[in-house]
């Protein structure tokens, strides 16, 4: 396999046909026909479903693509780093991010790179949560936002802020009547509409929640009123905003639906039921200045959003890891103890 065979199924795979790939590279159509009949001989499986209309993906093409764009950044990378200095903050870097809080990271993210490291490309995914593991432990993706729930050591992590959860559904008519707080066994006791239970692989909201539930003697309560499942966020509100059922989600994700007075949102308490994004590095491969540099500003900016109320819904991560809001829920226990202690001697 050569560099330079990656370089033309990429280019196959983005124009859309050979005939156009090969244009573009000024080769003759056949030879690159040749390259790419070599490549997938080497390989034993069809990359590309050729036809009168162009080249389309097999699955195996989808794979071996994924890769093949991860190689060939990385040997720009490479050349980049050779010919600047060691100190120069330059290069590309690939990050993905779910979808369930791009609406409040992504643009704030790419203004702040744009500004802060001019010599950087910074490539945003937009991911289903489900997706994003396994594109980090392949070395698919350069960064990651995975969402803490104890199964992040075989990763590089950084947490970057506690998100609270909420019940979402749709806006009441009489706003008079809109409650601010609803309990976790109300919450989970009416019909949701909520992500898949492979969606995340133990890293999504759908854990988070079933986790909880489990951990208050609710999760029969909670599963027996899941009426409708899906793997996307539009789909997902749009079920909510049709009346289908209710759902629970950040605050940041339904911002606009809010203000618009589409959606309603009630903080969910007794207990509280929270996540935790952390920024994820793939094991195993070298960090470059540019990696490291943008991994630094993930968390500035996160915690930027958060402290000015941008980022809506959100606690500030306490050294050691736990949120202020946890710290501040335990000390508030442990007072209400002691307090209890000195009136009972």
């Amino acid at each position: 396999m050569e560099l330079r065979q990656l370089k033309y199924f990429v280019s196959i795979v983005e124009n859309g046909s050979i005939s156009k790939a090969a244009a573009r590279a000024f080769i003759a159509q056949s030879a690159l026909s040749h390259q790419l009949a070599q490549l997938e001989s080497e390989l034993g499986t069809l990359l590309l479903h050729r036809s009168s209309k162009g080249a389309t993906l097999t699955d195996s093409g989808e794979v071996f693509y994924r890769h093949a764009q991860a190689i060939l950044r990385q040997v720009n990378d490479i050349r980049l780093a050779v010919r600047k200095s060691p100190d120069d903050v330059v290069g590309s870097v690939l990050l993905a991010i779910p979808q369930s809080i791009s609406s409040a990271l992504a643009l704030p993210l790419l203004v702040a790179a744009r500004k802060r490291l001019p010599g950087v490309s910074l490539q945003l995914n937009e991911e289903l949560l489900g997706n994003l593991t396994g594109q980090l432990r392949n070395g698919l993706v350069d960064l990651a936002i995975l969402f803490d729930s104890g199964q992040l050591d075989e990763f590089d992590h950084k947490p970057l802020v506690e998100e609270e959860l909420c019940l979402v559904r749709v806006a009441a008519k009489n706003k008079a009547s809109k409650p601010a707080v609803v309990t976790l066994e109300k919450a989970v006791s009416q019909p949701l509409v909520l992500t898949g239970v492979e969606h995340g692989h133990g890293y999504g909201m759908r854990s988070v929640i079933e986790r909880a539930a489990k951990e208050h003697d609710l999760l029969g309560v909670f599963l027996s009123n899941i009426v409708v499942e899906v793997n996307s966020l539009n789909i997902l509100k749009s079920a909510v905003l049709a009346g289908i059922g209710a759902t629970i989600l950040p605050l940041a994700c339904v911002a606009d639906e809010v203000r618009n007075e589409q959606l309603q949102v009630e903080r969910i308490v007794s207990p509280r039921v929270t996540r935790i994004p952390a920024l994820c590095t793939p094991p195993n491969v070298p960090m470059t200045n540019a990696i490291r540099a943008v991994s630094d500003l993930v968390v500035q900016v996160a915690g930027e959003l958060c402290s000015s109320g941008v980022w809506k819904g959100t606690s500030p991560i306490a050294a050691g890891g736990a949120s202020i809001a946890q710290s501040n829920e335990s000390a508030g226990l442990k007072a209400s103890q002691r307090s209890r202690k000195a009136t009972e001697k």
